[in-house]
């Protein structure tokens, strides 16, 4: 594919999103996760206690998408949903923490091979810009 700066947005966020996922599922492979459902551990994990309703606010997400997946990771032992009145709390369990943690460590390494390319300078805009697209979308 030739790049250039005619060419619209989308194809280039598709390139980033779609190679993203294929580096976290080869190495989530060895924890038995999928691309999916690690933005829901990681949430989780560092927002133990997060009530369903919440999860699903921070993740922009609709409650059955976030429930289905929760069931996921609940049958795989790494996180724990209790009944408190009218909300599920969602906790993480130590298998999940260790899962979180080596997930974690897989994004700081994709975060290197983006900025491989790019200065502080250039990777710090870069970001700055897509939380502010991200803002002005959401």
């Amino acid at each position: 594919m030739e790049f250039n700066e005619n060419m619209p947005t989308t194809p280039f966020i598709s390139l980033i999103f779609r190679k993203h996922a294929k580096y976290l599922n080869k190495r989530m492979e060895s924890v038995n996760l999928t691309f999916g459902l690690y933005p829901f551990l990681i949430e989780i994990y560092s927002n133990d206690g997060i009530s369903q309703e919440d999860l699903a606010k921070i993740l922009y997400l609709n409650e059955s998408t976030v429930t289905r997946n929760l069931e996921k990771l609940e049958k795989r032992g790494l996180i724990v949903r209790t009944p408190n009145k009218r909300k599920k709390i969602i906790t993480i369990t130590d298998e999940g923490k260790e899962v979180a943690k080596i997930v974690m460590d897989y994004d700081e390494k994709w975060d290197e091979i983006i900025k491989k390319d790019l200065s502080e300078e250039e990777y710090n805009s870069f970001k700055k810009t897509l939380i502010k697209i991200c803002e002005g979308l959401v």
